[in-house]
């Protein structure tokens, strides 16, 4: 089918008649980019386009940002509204023009007062919520959309080399992050697609970590960054440990740990496997090793114009991976106090098996620094 916002908006309407629920809605975030093809900030003005499952959209839209939804090419009855008149005249003209009794929403993205200007216009209406049946529309990425997420990870490839191979005993976390920062947007990332972690010595045992101010990197220590560039509205997300100078027995036991993990949840990977059989191939690795008890994160995630999206690749997820997925494969071993190793590729699933879109080595590397 030709991507077009008709046909766009018409798998939204598809979803509303499925869920036997009068319309589908969306507010700006991920899901609202793919059904318009133009990205919309959420803030404090309401702004919410209604899909029906057996009539035309509308749209709920700031005056200020009618302009700017002009060029969408958006055809159905628009309802705008002014910071100095309030938004609860446009909530009831919306909803007497479309007559709805039951409303699917992202329960993740939707916030209260949108909720709740709804019910203000119609006391009677049902919300429910679909987010998993609305995103899951994302799952499947296009051609166009895999070339977008290559060109974010090839830019975070290229920053990362640099930072790499700039790093100097005695720099501190911040200094090595502000860096990395510095080269994604040199290498061409239209903006961040997270915070970057930078994390040394025992700040690479905690998962989420935060570059410090006050840590200078030594001799011995694992450096473990999570990053990612946005580009074309698409993201990257890669996680690279390496060892400063020298690396112990240890560090070299528990690197290679993950890295066997990392490719056993590879190894599974195809069109038709669940989530959940791509986590216990990589979590079993991790198991059967004396590293067990550093086990502290699920394999990953889905991976697109969202950091974190479906689907979750973790045990008890029996969610079927179709052809199009991009998910992240990121097993990792952490121990308090100590160090933590993280191996993370961005992977295209395939009918006959994966694509690694990550490309940078994750043989063991120790910096000269």
């Amino acid at each position: 089918m030709t991507d077009t916002l008709n046909s766009r908006l018409s798998d939204y309407a598809a979803i509303a008649a499925d869920l036997g629920v009068d319309a589908v809605a969306l507010v700006p975030g991920a899901n609202f980019t793919r059904a318009v093809g133009q990205s919309f900030s959420s803030h404090e003005r309401p702004f919410l386009l209604v899909i029906p499952a057996r009539a035309p959209a509308a749209a709920l839209v700031p005056n200020l940002e009618l302009g700017s939804w002009a060029q969408v090419g958006f055809d159905g009855a628009v309802f705008d509204w002014r910071d100095q008149d309030g938004y609860d005249r446009a909530f009831a003209d919306l909803m007497a023009h479309l007559h709805l009794s039951t409303l699917a929403v992202e329960g993740q993205v939707m916030r209260v007062f949108v909720h709740h200007a709804l019910k203000k216009a119609r006391p009677e209406l049902q919300i429910s919520d679909a987010e998993r049946e609305i995103s899951s529309l994302r799952m499947i990425k296009t051609e166009a959309d895999v070339a977008a997420m290559q060109r974010a990870i090839d830019i975070s490839e290229r920053a990362l080399r640099r930072t790499l191979d700039s790093v100097k005993l005695g720099q501190t976390e911040k200094e090595i992050e502000q860096t990395l920062v510095g080269l994604l947007f040199e290498e061409g990332a239209d903006a961040l697609a997270f915070s970057p972690i930078v994390a040394a010595g025992d700040g690479s045992a905690r998962p989420h970590a935060h570059a410090r101010h006050d840590y200078r990197v030594k001799a011995g220590d694992a450096l473990l960054i999570d990053f990612g560039a946005r580009k074309d509205g698409f993201c990257a997300d890669i996680t690279r440990t390496v060892f400063l100078q020298t690396v112990s027995d240890e560090g070299r036991a528990v690197y290679d740990t993950v890295l066997r993990a990392n490719l056993a949840g590879l190894a599974v990977t195809r069109a038709g496997v669940s989530a959940h059989d791509i986590d216990d191939a990589a979590t079993s690795v991790l198991e059967a090793s004396p590293f067990a008890d550093r086990i502290r994160t699920k394999t990953g995630h889905g991976l697109g114009r969202e950091v974190h999206e479906a689907p979750y690749v973790m045990r008890g997820n029996h969610m079927v991976l179709p052809a199009g997925t991009v998910y992240t494969n990121e097993p990792g071993l952490y121990q308090i106090g100590s160090f933590g190793v993280r191996i993370e590729d961005d992977v295209l699933v395939t009918e006959t098996g994966y694509r690694t879109l990550t490309r940078f080595p994750k043989d063991l590397l120790v910096l000269p620094c």
